[in-house]
């Protein structure tokens, strides 16, 4: 049952993405930084992490999700050092995920050689 509320909620975004790129002329980019600050968003209202619980991974891995991990980053440091967390929170609480996507990133382009499209 798991699986299938993380597939539901996962796709459920997924698709709600598509349908913005499809339907609007807003560019991919937009929407993805629309996820990012609704996840902040909905988590500083307290409305993400109820999702997050009931949906898992299907909540937690798209970009709404990294929004909401920022925030709850945010929200403990500032707790823990005051006002200063609010300016390390949110990478601590990414660092893991950033930095498995730099090195990815640069292992990538090390493997593959990029082409103009058409070529």
């Amino acid at each position: 049952m798991e699986y299938l509320k993380a597939f539901l909620v996962g796709g459920a975004l997924c698709a709600l993405g598509q349908i913005l790129i499809d339907k609007t002329s807003l560019t991919p980019a937009r929407i993805l930084t629309t996820y990012v600050v609704a996840g902040v968003a909905l988590s500083a209202l307290g409305l993400y992490q109820p999702l997050a619980d009931w949906a898992g991974a299907g909540a937690t891995v798209p970009l709404t999700g990294f929004g909401h991990a920022l925030a709850s980053g945010v929200r403990k440091a500032v707790a823990e050092r005051g006002l200063l967390g609010a300016l390390t929170g949110g990478l601590t609480a990414c660092a893991g995920g950033i930095a498995a996507a730099i090195v990815l990133g640069i292992l990538v382009s090390l493997l593959f050689r990029a082409r103009r499209k058409g070529k």
